[in-house]
């Protein structure tokens, strides 16, 4: 168990935390493209009820995610280590953010690269992470934040999953959350077709 091995040697975790840590890592399907349908539930401080949302995901590894927005209204975000564009419905794009002007753009970027795809390791450089190895291959981790960007801007966020990471809650520190529910995932393709690898473009 090479992972126990080296997260254990991190001193804020204990054995059996670095333990659980190599099982979730285990657990979770390391592949280079998935595909699969969202919805999201967003909760705003002020408002009574909540906002819902439901599309489609691609993530790409070596690219990044793209989230096409079906309902209620059709839009496409691209997310790549770079920028995150958003795509209207006539095609064009405008660039929402640039990581070159905005430092802390990548960090987030990073973050959702690897909540998407379970990436614990990744997910361990930037917070205290608890984890639970739960029965049928399931899993559970809550994220704190440490001390920095991350921290100005979330609580905590919790995963949940088994071979993929099926929910993501998201505490923000505005008393803001959000709720994502992850389903009909697919690894197949293995590679982007070429509408797909456009998307990126």
């Amino acid at each position: 168990m090479a992972l126990a091995a080296m997260l254990s040697a991190v001193p804020a975790l204990s054995a059996r935390a670095a333990d659980n840590l190599a099982t979730v890592q285990q657990r979770v399907a390391q592949v280079p493209v998935l595909r699969g349908d969202f919805t999201q539930e967003k909760r705003i401080q002020g408002f009574k009820n909540p906002l819902r949302s439901q599309g489609r995901f691609l993530l790409a590894r070596d690219k990044g995610v793209v989230w096409t927005t079906l309902k209620p209204f059709p839009s496409e975000v691209v997310l790549t280590r770079e920028r995150i564009l958003s795509r209207q419905r006539d095609g064009s794009t405008r660039v929402e953010m640039d990581a070159s002007q905005q430092p802390a753009l990548r960090s987030v970027n990073a973050m959702m690269f690897a909540l998407m795809s379970g990436d614990v390791k990744a997910l361990t450089a930037r917070f205290d992470v608890q984890a639970q190895a739960l029965p049928g291959n399931g899993w559970k981790l809550v994220l704190k934040p440490r001390p920095g960007t991350m921290a100005q801007a979330f609580n905590a966020i919790t995963l949940e999953g088994d071979r993929y990471v099926r929910s993501v809650g998201i505490d923000e520190r505005n008393g803001d959350n959000t709720r994502l529910q992850f389903s009909g995932m697919s690894e197949a393709p293995a590679q982007l077709t070429t509408d797909e690898a456009h998307r990126f473009d």
